[in-house]
């Protein structure tokens, strides 16, 4: 797990030190947890909300299911989360008295990566994925040669989120088509920066997490587009960029992600302060550190349904795969 306050959010520890000695935190500091995609955001703005409006927050990365948990639990304000909240997680929290307030913040593509030495893969489909990755494929499928004829008989070692993450539950519901359901035998990680450490230092491995991971760490990493097979996304295999996730056409692999915060903890005065530079600076601090801003008609929806505490979510458990948050939103009386 990461931890960091907002003196030392992620890529902007050398003005840290000068930001937090300029105000005096006001009423309190904000506890933030979970999934290790949102955290890129969510220490940005701890930085900035130190620095502009004197507010304190401590950020950690124990991934959206561990987070989750921390949350129902009363152990922490805010959750980032990169999928939406779970069924049996909402009731979790229900049995503690949990309110809670779910806030889309940006969107998110997740990245298929190999090796900069890798000559052989140019593009994977959709299915060659499933085939990889699908429970069957334990212990099975071994080598590149077994994904493509005419790629190389070289050992195939796979690495991606663990079990506890967001991004792990979104990518199996997309290309598996089960959420939770995908073969064990590979490395695992909470931790981003891990799998871009394992990916970087081995020719033979493929993985998958967040796009702004990618985009931090391009001159590492080898992008691998990614063909659908539906017309209507474009022709042929698309990499994920700002305007493909943006457009929606690098699909199935782009999703919002959000943040959730307790309405209860809402109703104090630094918690809610915080949560409304959160979402007033999303846009600017989201695109800063590699994710896709929301549309401005979404941005002011989900403004307003925090300044109105709409508790609950409008995904009812359900996926985020392919879906329009406009929509969502707008059916819920947001417009």
């Amino acid at each position: 797990m990461r931890t960091t306050t907002a003196c030392l959010a992620v890529a902007l520890v050398a003005t840290a030190a000068a930001g937090c000695s300029k105000r005096k935190a006001e009423g309190g500091t904000v506890a933030i947890d979970g999934s290790s995609t949102v955290f890129l955001i969510s220490a940005a703005v701890a930085e900035q909300a130190k620095k502009e409006a004197g507010l304190d927050a401590t950020v950690g990365s124990s991934g959206t299911g561990g987070g989750i948990k921390k949350f129902c639990a009363g152990e922490v304000d805010v959750v980032g989360a990169s999928r939406p909240m779970k069924a049996s997680e909402a009731e979790a929290c229900k049995a503690k008295n949990v309110e809670w307030i779910e806030l889309p913040v940006a969107y998110d593509g997740i990245a298929i990566v190999v090796n900069r030495n890798n000559t052989w893969v140019d593009k994977l489909t959709v299915d060659e994925l499933k085939k990889i990755w699908e429970p069957g494929a334990q212990d099975t499928i071994s080598k590149w040669s077994q994904v493509r004829d005419g790629f190389p008989d070289r050992p195939l070692r796979l690495l991606g989120a663990g079990a506890d993450s967001g991004t792990y539950d979104y990518f199996t519901a997309a290309i598996v088509g089960k959420e939770h359901s995908s073969r064990g035998d590979y490395r695992q990680s909470e931790d981003d920066n891990v799998l871009v450490q394992g990916v970087s230092s081995d020719d033979d491995a493929l993985g998958f997490f967040g796009f702004a991971y990618y985009a931090e760490n391009q001159d590492k990493l080898k992008i691998v587009p990614i063909d659908n097979g539906k017309a209507e996304d474009g022709d042929g295999a698309i990499a994920p960029t700002v305007e493909t996730i943006a457009g929606g056409t690098y699909q199935p692999l782009s999703r919002p992600i959000f943040i959730y915060v307790s309405k209860a903890a809402a109703a104090k005065p630094h918690v809610g302060k915080f949560v409304d530079f959160y979402l007033a600076n999303a846009a600017k601090l989201s695109a800063k550190v590699g994710y896709v801003p929301l549309p401005a008609k979404v941005d002011e929806l989900v403004r307003k349904r925090f300044a109105e505490r709409k508790t609950g979510s409008v995904f009812v458990g359900g996926s985020t795969v392919g879906v329009t948050l406009e929509k969502l939103l707008a059916s819920e009386g947001g417009s």
